[in-house]
């Protein structure tokens, strides 16, 4: 049983959030949590997310559902998507699993480049789609796509990333127009840097350069942006003002321009 407290502030009832082991994702959950909603935690790492569960039921007396999945696996995907279509509702997908490298395409491993455009493009697609159907037919809930900022220029030496990002930006603002009118919502959440595993992950680390304090955002504050803004219909969420102008600069310099300066970055990173 919710606690009555955590009712009072709860936008949704039940959220589904991929990802959710650590980072950005672990964020969320906490965060809607604290608000009062139920979870389906999905992720490879089930030790992982019993744990994280375990904590979150403790803490704010919410149900907690713990779906280990790896959304590579089309057997993996199909189970995530299949409850989202289930009883009972999930009102939130918060599509937050992903991965990157960092590298010269032509020297990454072909294998890791497509690996990742299944994952940051392709399974956020699939559950998506699946999500929507559910949700379009109740005529109520919300999608909450994670991208980055990386998403809105051409980026050297993270070209699948930066492309798989572009994609779910533009995808989802086209979803957003189509769902226009039918109780349902979607929102593109634009990280910058965040103190998160991911720079490690990408097998890379060294490849970003010294990256100052100012520009460094905490998991928690992405993502209780995200939810403000997704609670309040919102098409875009962008943590931190300085991310914001950065954003707002990139949706008017010209392309050239932003793929000129990008390569001039880049190389200087080298």
């Amino acid at each position: 049983m919710n606690a009555p407290s955590a009712l009072k502030t709860a936008a949704w009832r039940r959220a589904l959030v991929t990802g959710a082991s650590a980072g950005i994702g672990e964020a969320f959950a906490r965060r809607l949590a604290a608000q009062g909603a139920d979870l389906v935690l999905v992720a490879r790492d089930e030790a992982r997310l019993q744990a994280l569960a375990d904590d979150l039921k403790a803490a704010h007396r919410i149900q907690v559902q713990v779906l280990a999945a790896d959304l590579l696996d089309s057997q993996g995907a199909a189970t995530v998507a299949e409850r989202l279509a289930a009883e009972p509702e999930i009102d939130l997908l918060v599509n937050n699993a992903g991965m990157g490298s960092k590298g010269a395409f032509t020297e990454l491993p072909l294998a890791a480049e497509l690996r990742q455009v299944e994952l940051n493009v392709g399974a956020l697609v699939h559950l998506t789609h699946a999500a929507l159907g559910a949700m379009t037919r109740r005529h109520r809930g919300t999608v909450i796509n994670v991208s980055s900022i990386s998403g809105l220029q051409p980026v050297p030496t993270m070209a699948t990333y930066g492309g798989t990002k572009a994609f779910v930006t533009s995808f989802s603002e086209a979803l957003r127009e189509e769902v226009r009118g039918s109780g349902v919502d979607i929102c593109v959440v634009l990280p910058g840097y965040v103190k998160t595993e991911f720079l490690d992950r990408t097998g890379n680390p060294e490849g970003f350069g010294p990256v100052p304090d100012f520009a460094w955002l905490a998991p928690d504050r992405v993502a209780a942006d995200a939810l403000d803004d997704a609670r309040r219909r919102r098409m875009y969420s962008v943590a931190g003002f300085g991310y914001r102008v950065v954003a707002g600069l990139m949706g008017i310099a010209p392309r050239h321009a932003l793929r000129r300066y990008a390569g001039l970055a880049a190389r200087h990173h080298k």
